[in-house]
């Protein structure tokens, strides 16, 4: 790391050390963390959950994908991954008519993620 870079890291850590020194903040920054913490567990639960339904252990999953079974504890774990992965575990789940829906400007609006 460049002397530079070095200063902007100390800048910025310094900078947060200041806003989160104010009790406050730090418990509102607090409650976000732990409610993004709780969105991340209920996002791996889904993913879980789908292997489940699918009477799936993860080494089994994972044979069919392909992978190692720490792959798909990672996936099951990540915060974001590309809809392909998506798809790919989904389909090696068992699911089928794979589709997310949501709703935007009011209207209920379908994603078919198997479409090309």
């Amino acid at each position: 790391m460049s002397p530079m870079e070095r200063s902007r890291s100390t800048r910025g850590n310094d900078w947060l050390k200041e806003r989160l020194s104010d009790p406050e903040r730090a418990t509102e920054v607090a409650k976000i963390r732990a409610g993004m913490a709780e969105e991340d567990r209920i996002y791996a639960m889904n993913l879980a959950t789908v292997r489940k339904a699918g009477q799936l252990t993860q080494e089994e999953l994972a044979k069919r994908l392909g992978v190692g079974q720490d792959a798909v504890s990672r996936t099951e774990h990540r915060e974001d991954m590309l809809l392909s992965t998506l798809r790919n575990y989904l389909h090696a789940a068992g699911a089928v008519d794979v589709a997310i829906t949501m709703t935007v400007g009011g209207r209920r609006v379908e994603l078919d993620i198997d479409a090309p």
